[in-house]
């Protein structure tokens, strides 16, 4: 029997990670991850930007109060955002542009000219597009290994091929055993296993909330003459595609939301195709190879919002879940908001009431 720690982790992605350097300072920190090593699902697989719109306008204050932190420590490289609309969508456009603006997020209108500029080869049929500057890339691995190591630096224990199988919670807080036979004992349990999160509440004897993962698919491309350098990430208002530039390549998804249960996500043949035939539907760019293809899953609760919070029904359990796509461009705001739940202390520039799991009850 290992000596207690204040504060367990279960899962050492992005959510973990951030969640270990934030927690360290504070008290014995022990990061638990199934696999060989952290970040193998979810934050090893993610497309890699930051842009205020993506997820919806409750997503939204958490991706901005995450930009200081993001840009301070050089992890965004400029790439702008461009939502295309046809004809048939121009009021879905203006409401998403609408909207946004509201909430003080920079959106500017396209006319097709103007279209043509950035997108050489577009095809007739879209005619306008809202364009967001401040969209960025963002260097997921580097964000990854500097939480990582600053938990370290902090004294926190990471235990890969660390699979939790059961947890018991008593008067002194939780027993944790994990496949192997280890075993653990802290006095918080945190949740942030990502696709397992529910699997991990029932670990516990906790009640599920209903976190459900969904395939994602993204296929990298090699085109005739290359993306433009320039190109922006481009996605379509009803949510159908979208593709950005990398590396002289081009990543490119069907936005698809398959529901899957918690696995080693691969990609689907018809996939891979669905995004190629929606992508030439968009701009005439002949596509010459499709060098890899990959899948990861986005996990989201019943609303689609982050659940962050002690669970309303069993002390000691904190949720830091269901952050589906958006999890990496909200880490840095997330983090701050869960620490500051975990310690009892303000928790920062975002409200958390819209994500306590107690929303669930």
């Amino acid at each position: 029997m290992n000596e207690g720690f204040d504060f367990a982790i279960v899962g050492a992605g992005i959510a973990g990670a951030s969640l270990a350097a934030g927690l360290a300072p504070h008290g014995r920190v022990l990061l638990l991850e199934a696999e060989d090593q952290p970040g193998y699902h979810s934050t090893g697989r993610s497309a890699a930007f930051w842009t205020e719109s993506y997820g919806g306008p409750m997503v939204q204050p958490l991706t901005t109060a995450s930009g200081p932190f993001l840009h301070r420590h050089g992890f965004l490289q400029p790439r702008g955002a461009l939502t295309l609309a046809r004809r048939t969508e121009l009021a879905a456009l203006e409401a998403f542009a609408s909207e946004f603006r509201a909430l003080g997020v920079q959106v500017d209108d396209l006319d097709r000219a103007a279209l043509e500029q950035r997108l050489p080869g577009l095809k007739d049929e879209w005619v306008r597009g809202a364009f967001e500057p401040e969209c960025c890339d963002i260097d997921v691995a580097g964000l990854h290994q500097h939480w990582l190591a600053a938990a370290r630096q902090g004294g926190a224990e990471l235990w890969t091929r660390a699979r939790l199988e059961r947890a018991g919670q008593a008067a002194g807080g939780w027993t944790l055993t994990l496949a192997d036979g280890r075993t653990a004992q802290a006095a918080i349990l945190v949740n942030a296993a990502g696709a397992w999160a529910d699997p991990v509440a029932e670990c516990a004897g906790v009640r599920p909330l209903g976190v459900q993962p969904y395939r994602r698919t993204v296929a990298q491309l090699r085109l005739a003459d290359g993306p433009p350098a320039d190109l922006p990430l481009v996605l379509g208002i009803d949510g159908s595609f979208y593709f950005k530039p990398e590396a002289g390549r081009l990543w490119l998804s069907p936005h698809d939301e398959t529901p899957s249960p918690p696995c080693d996500a691969a990609p689907e043949e018809l996939d891979v195709a669905i995004a190629i035939d929606r992508f030439e539907a968009v701009v005439d760019w002949p596509i010459t190879r499709i060098e890899h293809r990959w899948a990861g899953l986005r996990s989201f609760a019943p609303d689609r919002l982050p659940v962050y919070g002690f669970d309303p029904d069993r002390a000691g359990f904190f949720w830091f879940a269901g952050q589906g796509g958006f999890g990496i461009q909200t880490a840095p705001a997330a983090a701050d908001l869960a620490v500051g739940l975990l310690l009892g202390q303000p928790h920062g520039a975002v409200d958390p009431a819209p994500y306590a799991p107690g929303r669930f009850c």
